[in-house]
């Protein structure tokens, strides 16, 4: 892996772009291992500096900024996951087509581990389905380079966006986060139980590890646990907390 020690020149882009005309900062969200207890990573969710929703910032994302703001993201949350102290994994989010050169775009990532004291092999980089990919190619190729470097891939709502099962045929990342759709009232849904189980049939031969996103009631969370998956996210067990890490709520019996 790449090491936070190294002096790594920025790019032009990281340089000499303009800065960002809004501010914004972070809130965390503990995605945990149900049979252990224990918090396996925080994602970083963009949020206002005022404690607004991530849409009013991510509606002021175009072409002229998307660069700037993808890089400031992982900055900040960098930042914050040092302040914390966060003892595990952060997951941050990043935007494929604000990404150039990925062995190029990951330097100011690790400048800010460097200069804040985040240890680098706690990095999850997550790339949501949701986002129109304008080239499978390039995407590919940045999350080989990051799994080269040893970092953890993951792709987020996964089943929600343009490629569902077909994109592991492509590349197969570290991590999969069902979409909130599949996951919600699924305890009624033979329908959605079906899709799931296929998806982890897959996730289980190709050594991917899946995160139950969304999980907000204790018979969602005991029928996705019976079908194997360990890791869950949702307000079950946390809200996000703004810049901060919130206290985790363990459902009785777990």
């Amino acid at each position: 892996m790449t090491s936070a020690n190294d002096v790594i020149p920025p790019c032009a882009s990281c340089r000499d772009g303009a800065p960002l005309s809004f501010a914004f900062t972070m809130a965390f969200q503990p995605i945990v291992h149900l049979r252990s207890r224990s918090v396996y990573a925080y994602e970083a969710l963009v949020r206002g500096a005022d404690n607004t929703g991530a849409a009013d910032i991510l509606d002021r994302i175009n072409e002229s900024n998307r660069y700037m703001f993808d890089q400031s993201c992982r900055v900040k949350a960098v930042e914050l996951a040092a302040k914390l102290a966060v003892p595990c994994f952060v997951s941050i989010n990043f935007l494929p087509n604000a990404v150039y050169q990925a062995a190029t775009c990951i330097r100011a990532t690790l400048q800010a581990a460097r200069r804040f004291g985040f240890p680098i092999d706690q990095l999850i980089f997550e790339v949501t389905e949701k986002e129109e990919l304008v080239d499978k190619e390039h995407l590919k190729s940045i999350i080989r380079e990051y799994q080269r470097q040893g970092f953890k891939t993951a792709i987020d709502d996964f089943g929600a966006g343009y490629s569902n099962l077909n994109l592991l045929a492509e590349f197969q990342p570290d991590l999969i986060k069902l979409d909130m759709a599949l996951v919600h009232r699924i305890d009624k849904d033979p329908v959605r139980q079906a899709i799931v189980q296929g998806a982890l049939g897959v996730c289980r031969a190709l050594d991917i590890d899946v995160i139950a996103e969304g999980v907000e009631t204790l018979a969602e969370m005991d029928l996705l646990a019976d079908m194997g998956i360990e890791l869950f996210q949702g307000f079950l067990f946390a809200q996000p907390a703004f810049e901060r890490l919130p206290v985790v709520t363990w459902p009785e019996g777990t």
